[in-house]
């Protein structure tokens, strides 16, 4: 017996080496999101997956060090319940924050890596050099490269573990206008109307102009076919001016084999400006245009604004003219494309990205003679939205760590993204970046974004909805004219994810989903005390908000219905049929559906859910329209049947709630399956006492009172 004891003893000291080993081994890191530059008015943030402890600043454990190691003075304070480090006070200069680990409030977790570098700027810098860019630039392939080999030896390990283990219209007028965000702020759309001419664009390669004077006798009038490579994707018009935005792509121009074979061609987001006083003989006046992709366009006062993406050949630029590195610009005024100036490329707060957003701008009241300005900012764009005087510009900010080798790199995982907004300025073609904020969570689209009395509001979504160690949330902040934060509320909805979002004066509303559809009603009249007011569940959720009026909204999405798991756990969510949903708002704090119409079955869908410009709308009628493809189910689950393909019109009103109008609904030939894209309907217009509808093959033009059809114009 007195043998077995010291046996039982080293036996149980085993276990516990096994156990602490065990725990030190897959001890959780608690992680450092942080921009590698910042403003000096601003000051510098740095982020923590977990909270640091309340005496981290006051005892040193996180301090901050020059260039040369020497500890600085600086302002520090932990916001945001410890998560957020905030750093003011310091001169322009290179620094570095040094953190102990006892600054983290968990014995369990240990900080991933124990300093960040970052630079404080006066202003944001203009590059100077083709030098500056290379430096810029090769520091993002180096971290592109590290995440590439990062991903690489964990997908190896993990292997080896596993083995062993547009214009559709709303219109006050005579005719219909694109449906917009902002009043005043027109956006670009594959069709547009001044109510005696349609101008569309057709699969990409041509734009026709349409006489629909006459509704019963519809003609092409014009057809702007390009013979060089263009490709036109989007149309403004103003007064006389029809504005055509499209792809152009060009062989690079060099004769080096080199550069050739690595960039054979590029492509350049291209203005083309046709004076339209005589609609059948368009006129092009001029063209303009800026390496990179279209992000979005927006028309004001006159004055039009491109964003792009560009994003050079980097990973060339060894091998290549470092001038390449500029976004190429191009004025059929002057005799050839150029390189943009280098006084007019500057770098974003926390630009870590090989990208450019590039911002143009141009005075359409005088379209052969103004100067077409642009700007380029080194960091990449998600979403844009713009109100007269100010452009905002969304980038999502992915979580920085370092790898086995000490690389820094980028972790590409929207979950635990950050996003940096970057507001500009707007004083016709001069464009003046203000201020920026890097605020938690990523942004769905536009319609999450709002300017209001100076002031401006988003919703934004944190976090991912199936992770349970860092489940999904959301927020919605009120930041002040210089991008600070007033007020927010927090921590809506856990476990849910945005599904829609619409500011109207000082409410807001969200809709947010996982197995029902809440209704968020928000006053944002105080922005430093942001409060909900009211909430909804219902089943479904919508995908577009439209305002009715001051107390109604109309949601445009899907009807759901919740299965049971045969394995267990949460239930099956299966969408259904299209929804329209007329939600009463008149007591914020009791919002009601009022009435509700549903379209088809499974596997019914419009454009309008992913494009507010498919919506067509007359007011003075009280009309709203969209293009649709109704299936409805077979009899088992996942089994579908395609009924037809078209556009429905409704009336909706408080009164009378959701009224269909019109079916323009074509149904299936005989052994029809799918729908031809061909035939399906893009855009809904009105002109008159007529509605149009736009397909890649035909407009058909109906009766605005009945809805029969007057005639069919075919597309060659």
């Amino acid at each position: 017996m007195k043998l077995r004891k010291p046996i039982i003893w080293i036996g149980m000291a085993m276990i516990m080496v096994v156990v602490i080993t065990g725990i030190a081994m897959f001890m959780e890191k608690v992680n450092v999101i942080a921009a590698g530059t910042a403003l000096s008015e601003t000051g510098w943030k740095a982020h923590f997956s977990e909270p640091l402890t309340k005496e981290a600043i006051s005892a040193g454990y996180v301090y901050v060090t020059n260039q040369n190691g020497d500890k600085v003075e600086a302002k520090l304070e932990l916001t945001d319940e410890g998560h957020t480090l905030q750093v003011e006070g310091l001169q322009p200069g290179d620094y570095t924050l040094r953190m102990d680990q006892k600054a983290v409030n968990s014995q369990f977790k240990s900080l991933k890596r124990k300093q960040v570098n970052f630079i404080i700027y006066d202003s944001i810098e203009s590059i100077s050099s083709a030098d500056d860019l290379k430096v810029y630039f090769q520091r993002a392939k180096d971290m592109q490269s590290a995440a590439v080999s990062e991903v690489e030896e964990e997908s190896t390990e993990k292997a080896s573990m596993d083995s062993s283990a547009s214009s559709g219209g709303t219109g006050g007028g005579n005719h219909s206008s694109t449906n917009i965000q902002v009043e005043g702020v027109d956006e670009s759309d594959m069709v547009k109307t001044d109510g005696d001419y349609v101008y569309s664009v057709f699969a990409g390669t041509t734009v026709k102009i349409i006489d629909i004077r006459n509704p019963q006798k519809m003609k092409v009038a014009a057809e702007i076919k390009p013979e060089d490579d263009y490709y036109p994707l989007q149309l403004f018009l103003h007064d006389e001016l029809l504005i055509v935005l499209g792809n152009k792509m060009e062989h690079y121009p060099d004769d080096s084999d080199t550069k050739a074979k690595i960039m054979p061609m590029n492509g350049l987001m291209t203005v083309r400006m046709y004076n339209i006083e005589k609609p059948e003989k368009p006129v092009l006046l001029r063209e303009i245009g800026v390496e990179g992709y279209l992000k979005s366009a927006r028309k004001t006062d006159g004055m039009l604004y491109l964003v792009t993406n560009v994003f050079p050949y980097f990973w060339a630029m060894d091998e290549i003219d470092g001038d390449v590195l500029r976004p190429r610009i191009f004025d059929s005024n002057e005799e050839e494309k150029k390189f943009m100036e280098f006084e007019d490329i500057s770098i974003l707060p926390g630009a870590t990205d090989p990208s450019y957003s590039v911002i143009a701008a141009i005075d359409l009241t005088a379209p052969k003679t103004a100067k077409f300005e642009t700007k380029g900012f080194l960091g990449s764009s998600d979403h844009m939205y713009m109100t007269k005087d100010h452009l905002y510009l969304t980038a999502m900010k992915y979580k920085t760590s370092t790898n086995s080798r000490g690389a820094e790199i980028m972790i590409w995982n929207p979950g635990t993204a950050n996003t940096e907004i970057f507001k500009f300025k707007l004083d016709g073609t001069a464009i003046e970046f203000h201020r920026s904020a890097e605020l938690n969570g990523t942004i769905l689209n536009q319609f999450s974004m709002d300017e209001y009395k100076g002031n401006f509001r988003v919703a934004m979504t944190e976090g991912n909805r199936w992770d349970d160690r860092n489940p999904s949330k959301n927020h919605l902040y009120v930041l002040d004219e210089n991008m600070d934060i007033t007020g927010s509320v927090k921590d809506l909805a856990k476990g849910e994810r945005i599904y829609s979002a619409r500011f109207m004066g000082d409410k807001a509303y969200m809709v947010t989903f996982r197995e029902t559809d809440p209704l968020f009603v928000i006053d944002v009249a105080d922005p430093t005390k942001p409060k909900v007011l009211g909430e909804l569940k219902i089943p479904g959720f919508s995908n577009y908000l439209h305002p009715l009026d001051e107390h109604h909204l109309i949601g445009f999405g899907y009807e759901t219905v919740a299965r049971k798991n045969p394995y267990g756990g949460e239930p099956f969510i299966i969408t259904k049929g299209m929804k329209l949903s007329l939600f009463d708002v008149s007591d914020f704090h009791n919002p009601k559906e009022k009435f509700t119409e549903i379209i088809g079955g499974q596997g019914t869908y419009s454009a309008l859910q992913y494009d507010h410009k498919a919506l067509f709308q007359h007011k003075q009628r009280n009309l709203f329209g969209f293009p649709v493809s109704i299936y409805d189910e077979a009899g088992k689950d996942f089994e579908v049947d395609f009924k037809g393909t078209g556009a429905l019109v409704y009336e909706i009103t408080p009164d009378r709630g959701i009224v269909l109008k019109g079916d323009l609904v074509q149904k299936k030939a005989s052994g029809e399956q799918y729908e031809d894209w061909e035939k399906q309907i893009q855009r809904l217009l009105y002109s008159g006492e007529s509605v149009f509808t736009l397909s890649m093959k035909e407009i058909n033009s109906y009766d605005l009172d009945s809805f029969e059809k007057i005639s069919t114009l075919k597309m060659k």
